[in-house]
């Protein structure tokens, strides 16, 4: 009797598991991805004092330092207080929460090469791709980032 009452008590612990188990896993959208350009990558996950929203941070830089061998700078950066930050490390994506069905609404994007920060949203397409947005007013700009490896 206790053999089978212990052998009910292990299948249901396991279909329970099984049933929480997917609810627990990482969004499609979390991961490393290369943008569009190929020339950066960049770690998409919980922001750090926001556990419910996504932001991402760069993490490899194609041509990681300057001429002079000196590593890149947020040198576009509008404020300059900021223009000395690495940009390997910088959070480039911020604040994203989730609208269901694998996208990504209420974020900004901040571009270094101009310096710029824009209204934003993401999506995982079909094709396992991650498909961000970046909007000025009503107007967007799809990037199409691939999952690195």
């Amino acid at each position: 009797m206790r053999r089978l009452l212990l052998a009910a008590v292990t299948q249901a612990l396991v279909a329970l598991g099984l049933a929480v188990g997917p609810a627990l896993a990482a969004d499609p959208a979390e991961g490393v991805w290369l943008v569009q350009a190929k020339d950066a990558k960049v770690r998409v996950g919980p922001c750090p004092a926001k556990a419910d929203q996504l932001c991402g941070e760069i993490v490899w830089l194609k041509t990681p330092n300057t001429p002079e061998g000196q590593p890149k700078h947020d040198e576009h950066n509008p404020d300059p207080k900021l223009r000395s930050r690495p940009i390997i490390g910088l959070t480039m994506i911020r604040d994203f929460r989730a609208a269901g069905g694998g996208r990504w609404e209420g974020g900004t994007i901040y571009d270094p090469h101009s310096g710029k920060t824009y209204k934003s949203k993401m999506r995982v397409a079909a094709d396992g791709t991650l498909k961000v947005d970046g909007c000025v007013m009503m107007f967007c700009q799809t990037q199409t980032w691939t999952r690195a490896g």
